[in-house]
């Protein structure tokens, strides 16, 4: 049951990023790139096996310490992607000063 729940998650964050990067305005673009690198990360977590009710790091040391890597890839992806959601903001926000909108195209959709 627990990677159904999780398979799901992973598809409701990719098809939800997916949606939010064909979006016009760079503000749903920039959630939407959030989104899918949130999927990724649980996706290369999940590789490393689901357990549950199991300690996290067990005390006999005969695990192999590379079963442990996937969660240091995952926490340098998820810092990774926090540096560059700020800085896609701060480009936003740069793009927005200067055509004064905040399309993708710096035009807006003519009605």
């Amino acid at each position: 049951m627990t990677q159904i729940v999780l398979a799901l998650a992973i598809g409701v964050l990719t098809g939800s990023g997916v949606w939010l990067m064909l979006r016009p305005r760079t503000f749903q673009v920039i959630i939407g790139l959030s989104l899918v690198s949130y999927a990724v990360n649980l996706f290369i977590f999940s590789m490393g096996r689901l357990r549950s009710a199991a300690p996290p790091i067990t005390s006999k040391g005969a695990e192999d310490p590379a079963l442990y890597a996937d969660q240091a890839l995952v926490l340098t992806a998820i810092v990774i992607s926090f540096a560059l959601t700020a800085l896609f903001l701060v480009v936003l926000l740069a793009s927005r000063g200067e055509t004064g909108s905040d399309h993708v195209d710096g035009q807006e959709a003519p009605e």
